[in-house]
């Protein structure tokens, strides 16, 4: 592509997505921070990080009118990728919030990591690729990613987890399903592996 991929990080007001953006930006994407329905559906690629609590996410998401954009995104199959409680939000549900409706993109629920671990999980940990995808491209089959989570998604469907890590059990930490890729760790914190899974992610447009 000749031209830069433009890329909404969809604004819903929580967290630090600044640096997601950043590191879109830092692997060659035109990466726009937005709140506006407009961009999003103009993006070549659309992004939802999420940091915090499920329900309190879920809630913000809708006050910002950002839920039925996020459907339509996905709807519309441009790449889409979920990370930390933006890939959580994807799912039906969470048992951190059980009263809060996730988006449902990714039949499953979000649950607990058992707590004969320390929690959150705070620490870099080594990935088990268990389905090759073109996310993982270059990156070899055990890339070292950065976490901080509680919580990790179990889908209905287990042939859409794509990769999962050790942690005192086995947990689910990447998943596809389509067009949605969506990652439990935070690739922008995650050094090189981290951008080049979201260079992968912006060279994934028009494909």
């Amino acid at each position: 592509m000749s031209a830069r991929a433009r890329v909404a990080v969809l604004d819903y007001g929580i967290g630090n997505l600044r640096s997601a953006q950043k590191a879109l930006e830092r692997v060659g994407a035109d990466a726009v921070l937005t709140s506006e329905a407009s961009v999003a559906e103009n993006a070549d690629a659309v992004v939802l990080p999420g940091v915090g609590a499920f329900g309190a996410c879920m809630s913000a998401l809708r006050e910002a009118g950002l839920e039925t954009v996020a459907r339509d995104a996905v709807a519309s199959g441009v790449p889409f990728l979920g990370i930390c409680v933006g890939m959580q939000m994807l799912f039906d549900s969470s048992d951190e919030d059980t009263d809060a409706q996730g988006l449902g993109i990714i039949p499953g629920t979000v649950k607990w990591i058992s707590d004969a671990m320390p929690r959150p999980q705070m620490q870099w940990n080594q990935l088990n690729v268990v389905s090759p995808d073109p996310m993982f491209a270059g990156l070899g089959s055990a890339p070292w990613m950065y976490f901080v989570h509680s919580l990790h998604g179990v889908p209905v469907d287990s042939s859409h987890v794509a990769a999962t890590v050790t942690y005192g059990e086995t947990l689910n930490v990447a998943f596809r399903r389509n067009n949605v890729f969506a990652t439990q760790f935070h690739p922008e914190k995650s050094a090189s592996a981290g951008l080049a899974l979201l260079a992968n992610f912006v060279g994934s447009v028009g494909r």
